[in-house]
């Protein structure tokens, strides 16, 4: 049953799961079934992903950090030839980003390429893409931003121009278009996040999509151990010939079962999460609707006070399912970024700022080695500046009410 809001008393989430009984008992069913591991529901939920994306490969993880991992990882597999991934190739991004977009290529000993956002998207500024591509340049990797799709005509010439990969990091962006298409189907490979703030949850968990089978098998190598074998969890002899394999210097007949090719992972999920996940996503068009409706009530109270924000520019071709509403707190401003937050949480409004800032002024990032295009001077008004309000769809006519309310009340003070 859901509580009475008390306004100025009833904490007003950025985020957080939204479910009614459908999902628990899913979960019940797993834990009376007694198959606890990746299962039926796993199979249910990658079928009916698969749908919804339009795609031909769905594998899922257990969370949207895994996902970018084992995406990248999939494509440092040897059957890309020259093509794939290794040390010393370089990978174009951008600063304002969550960590793990950018740490999977560390992490495999390639260079990061730092590019600038636009301030008035938060997304990769696609002017600079161009001069960040050299010789070494083998792949592209970025996040849609809170939601908002960045410039894929840009990106997606520039990918074909160079021969690049493109992953595309939508773990906010789920729902998200781009000129009709949904966001993720442009990359040879993307990935999405359950976390309890996303458009949809499975507590934990994630997803890496793509329509070429080469990427698909070496995701599902990397995800599940390494292992040649493509099984499905608890099935065996799906090749019809498991002791039939020379692999490696190995002995022929050894156990296909227990041939490795890659040096992997367990990223796999368990069936509790597909069954949240699955009655998740019969609620998605639902949560898109109030994401992108609550976004338009914000939008339109705070284009009175542009002289103090700066508000997110989108274009005709972009149809964004936002994960929250972004708000830049202009220079000129008589208040701070902070002052306007700590303002909000004292009176019990949750709010966020946008992920890492620049991602380079952390301390984990200090002795990476890397490159920059330009001084990354909006990345710095972004971790001083930006932050963003919960749009989910929790977020009623009430609660927008009093966030209204107690804005106007903070401009008073300060304006």
């Amino acid at each position: 049953m859901k509580n009475r809001f008390i306004p100025g008393k009833t904490y007003v989430r950025v985020s957080g799961k939204v479910f009614d009984d459908e999902e628990i008992n899913n979960a019940i069913k797993v834990a009376k079934d007694g198959w606890w591991t990746e299962g039926e529901f796993g199979k249910k939920f990658e079928s009916d992903f698969r749908k919804f994306m339009g795609v031909r490969y769905v594998s899922l993880v257990n969370s949207g950090s895994s996902a970018n991992l084992v995406a990248l990882a999939s494509l440092t597999s040897k059957v890309f030839g020259e093509r794939r991934l290794k040390a010393g190739d370089e990978f174009i991004t951008t600063a304002v980003a969550f960590p793990t977009t950018v740490n999977p290529g560390i992490l495999y000993g390639l260079k990061p390429v730092f590019i600038d956002s636009d301030i008035d998207t938060l997304n990769a500024n696609v002017d600079q893409l161009e001069k960040a591509i050299t010789k070494k340049t083998k792949l592209i990797m970025m996040a849609h931003t809170l939601g908002n799709p960045y410039n894929l005509d840009t990106v997606v010439r520039l990918v074909k121009k160079y021969n690049l990969w493109l992953i595309e990091d939508c773990c906010d962006a789920l729902g998200s278009r781009y000129d009709g298409k949904l966001v993720g189907t442009f990359g040879h490979v993307a990935t999405f996040s359950f976390y309890p703030a996303h458009q949809i949850t499975m507590g934990e968990g994630g997803a890496v999509i793509t329509q070429n089978p080469l990427i698909h098998m070496a995701v599902r190598q990397f995800r599940d151990w390494g292992r040649d074998c493509w099984c499905d969890t608890g099935k065996d002899d799906t090749c019809r010939r498991r002791f039939g394999w020379k692999l490696g210097d190995l002995p022929f007949g050894y156990d296909h079962k227990y041939s490795y090719s890659q040096i992997g992972y367990n990223l796999k999920l368990t069936d509790f999460q597909a069954a949240i996940g699955v009655a998740q996503l019969k609620k998605l068009s639902y949560f898109i609707k109030k994401r992108k409706e609550n976004f338009k009530k914000y939008y339109e109270f705070f284009k009175k006070y542009e002289k103090y924000f700066i508000l997110m520019k989108t274009s005709a071709k972009e149809d964004s399912c936002w994960f929250g509403f972004p708000l830049v707190v202009k220079k000129e401003a008589p208040f701070t970024r902070n002052q306007l937050t700590e303002y909000l949480e004292k009176n019990n409004i949750g709010t966020r700022n946008v992920f890492s800032g620049n991602l380079l002024r952390h301390p984990a990032y200090r002795d990476i080695k890397y490159k920059t295009v330009g001084n990354l001077k909006n990345a710095d008004y972004v971790m001083n500046g930006a932050f963003w309000l919960g749009v989910f769809s929790e977020i009623d006519e009430a609660r927008i009410k009093y966030v209204k309310k107690t804005i106007r009340k903070f401009l008073e003070l300060y304006c």
